[in-house]
C-alpha cells in the first residue's frame, strides 16, 4: 500500500476508534500524553503516519491493534484478544446435543457443516438407539431429555444447513454387528436405526450426504466444522473449538480431504447400509429359528 494511502487509512480507522469509544480528542491526548494538537494534526487531511510509539499509545488506549490502524490487519482487536478468542476448550458433557453443541448449530444456520462423529450422528439415531447409548447418563429425566432432543433434531433439520458426514467404515460394521462400542445392542434397534439411516440418507440427499472412508487409509478425530465460522475438535471430555479463518480453513480441507479419499461415496452409501441390513435381517431370523 502507498505511504498516502495508508495514512489516509490510519486517519479513518482512528477517527472510527475515538468515535466509538466515546472519547474526546483532548481526552485521547491526555491519555497518551501529548498535546490535543497532536491528536488534531493526526485526524486533519494529507497528515503523515505518526511514529510508532504514538500509534501504538493510540491503540493501546482505544483497545484496538495498532496493526489495524497502520492497515496492516484487518481485525481491530489487539492480538493477545484474537488469540485469546480464536481457540476455547470447553466442557463436553455425556449428554444428547448440550447446549453449546445446539449453540454452535444456531450460530451455523444456512451454512454447510461438515461433521466426523464419534459413533453414528447423534442427528440421524432413532429414539430407542438414543435411550440405549445415553440412559445411563439420563437418570430420572430420560423422558424430558428425550423429548428435547427431539425437538432439537427437528429444529436442525429445518435449518436449512447441507449436512456433509463421514464416517469410517468400521463404525458402521460395527454398528449391524453389534461388537465393540454397540456389544449387546439388540438386533431390533439396529434393524430400525438402519432402516432411518437408509431412509434419512435417500430421501435428504443431496443437502445430507453421508460417506464412509477406510480408516486403514485415511484416519480423523472427531471433528465438526461450522461454515466459515468455526471448528472443533471433541477430545471426550472437551471441545476444542478454533475461530480464526485459518484454522477453520485447515479443518475444512482435512474434512474435505476424507470425502476425497472415501471408499464409499454419498451415492453408493444406501446400497452399503442395505447390504449391512440384510446381514442383520439374516442373524435375527436365524436367532428366532434355533429358539
Amino acid at each position: 500500500m502507498d505511504k498516502r494511502d495508508r495514512a489516509d487509512l490510519f486517519k479513518t480507522r482512528l477517527a472510527e476508534a475515538i468515535a466509538e469509544r466515546g472519547l474526546s480528542q483532548s481526552a485521547l491526548a491526555r491519555a497518551v500524553k501529548v498535546d490535543r494538537s497532536t491528536i488534531s494534526q493526526l485526524l486533519a487531511p494529507g497528515t503523515r503516519l505518526p511514529n510508532a510509539q504514538l500509534a501504538a499509545d493510540c491503540a493501546a488506549t482505544l483497545g484496538i491493534s495498532a496493526d489495524w490502524l497502520l492497515g496492516l490487519s484487518q481485525r481491530p482487536e489487539p492480538l493477545a484478544d484474537l488469540l485469546a478468542t480464536s481457540l476455547t476448550i470447553s466442557e463436553a458433557p455425556r449428554a444428547l446435543i448440550d447446549e453449546t453443541i445446539f449453540g454452535w448449530h444456531r450460530e451455523a444456520a444456512g451454512y454447510k457443516i461438515r461433521h466426523v462423529p464419534a459413533t453414528l450422528p447423534d442427528m440421524l439415531k432413532t429414539r430407542a438407539m438414543v435411550e440405549w447409548e445415553y440412559r445411563p447418563q439420563l437418570g430420572r429425566t430420560a423422558e424430558q431429555a428425550l423429548g428435547a432432543f427431539e425437538d432439537r433434531l427437528a429444529w436442525m433439520r429445518g435449518a436449512r444447513s447441507d449436512y456433509e458426514i463421514a464416517l469410517p467404515m468400521h463404525e458402521v460394521a460395527a454398528f449391524a454387528g453389534a461388537t465393540g462400542y454397540y456389544d449387546g445392542l439388540p438386533a431390533a434397534i439396529r434393524l430400525e436405526q438402519m432402516d432411518r439411516l437408509i431412509s434419512l440418507c435417500d430421501q435428504l440427499y443431496p443437502s445430507l450426504r453421508l460417506y464412509l472412508f477406510d480408516a486403514r487409509r485415511v484416519f480423523s478425530a472427531p471433528v465438526t466444522v461450522f461454515g466459515p465460522l468455526l471448528a472443533v475438535v471433541y477430545l471426550g471430555r472437551h471441545y476444542i473449538a478454533f475461530r480464526d479463518s485459518d484454522r477453520v480453513a485447515k479443518v475444512a480441507q482435512h474434512f474435505d480431504w476424507l470425502v476425497r479419499e472415501a471408499s464409499l461415496s454419498a451415492r453408493d452409501v444406501g446400497d452399503h447400509l442395505r447390504g449391512l441390513r440384510s446381514g442383520i435381517g439374516a442373524n435375527q431370523a436365524t436367532s428366532a429359528n434355533e429358539k
